[in-house]
């Protein structure tokens, strides 16, 4: 009886990880599931980029390069859906990747960055 709860236990893990689904997007693709309201936004850069550059109208940050960035993004709810960004698309893409590990249904990336998006000429906020 232990081996088939193993067995189990096991395939259940295997069917959920297999189910993360990552999307690498454009700026434009991106602004439209931003409009669409159902999922969560979340800037994965620093104080100082945000600062300086801008952020994208309501995005939660969580600073990826900060230590404790991994356990703050395991707590968030894994059945939603995330738009996240950085500048370029290399931390975004690794947390993409994280998120799969940490069993995330649907995270999309925002392919080459918060630059490309603010190229592309969609609109910034800048803090206060």
């Amino acid at each position: 009886m232990k081996k088939i709860i193993t067995a189990l236990a096991l395939f259940v893990s295997v069917v959920s990880f297999a189910q993360t689904k990552i999307e690498n997007v454009d700026a434009a693709t991106f602004k439209k599931l931003i409009d669409e309201k159902k999922s969560y936004l979340i800037d994965l850069r620093t104080d100082d980029e945000l600062k300086n550059k801008g952020f994208i109208k309501g995005a939660t940050q969580i600073d990826y390069f900060k230590k404790d960035a991994e356990m703050v993004i395991s707590k968030l709810d894994k059945t939603k859906t995330y738009l996240i960004y950085c500048a370029g698309g290399g931390r975004s893409g690794e947390c993409a990747e994280l998120m799969k590990k940490e069993g995330f249904t649907h995270v999309v990336n925002l392919e080459k960055g918060f630059d490309d998006w603010k190229k592309k000429g969609f609109e910034v906020e800048m803090k206060k």
